[in-house]
């Protein structure tokens, strides 16, 4: 099986999600660290459909200044589109699999996927 993740080295969560995966017997992995190569507002668009959420589900709070950009109620394009701008403002980590994806908070989320 294959398996994407889109990864922050410097967030736990995502550290822990990424153990999980390593740690999956016949997993090919593929690590994005998506503060230096973000995904563009359609592939999130993509990815948040597939994982059945909204885009502003997706939207990471804590430690941005996503509220007082009025990003929380703003329509899916301009949360994408400010999603795809500043990478800083995705929730981590998100992962991809043949069986779907997930927005892996908490980590253990990730087994529903593989």
């Amino acid at each position: 099986m294959k398996a994407t993740i889109w990864h922050n080295p410097e967030c736990g969560t995502s550290r822990a999600t990424l153990a999980i995966l390593n740690e999956t017997p016949g997993l090919e992995l593929t690590v994005v660290e998506y503060l230096r190569d973000p995904p563009g507002a359609d592939e999130l668009a993509d990815l948040y459909r597939a994982a059945g959420i909204a885009p502003r589900e997706g939207l990471r709070l804590k430690g941005t200044d996503a509220e007082a950009r009025g990003l929380i109620g703003a329509e899916d394009s301009v949360v994408l589109a400010a999603m795809a701008a500043e990478p800083r403002l995705i929730e981590r980590p998100l992962v991809e699999t043949e069986n779907g994806v997930r927005l892996c908070r908490p980590a253990d989320r990730v087994r529903e996927i593989l």
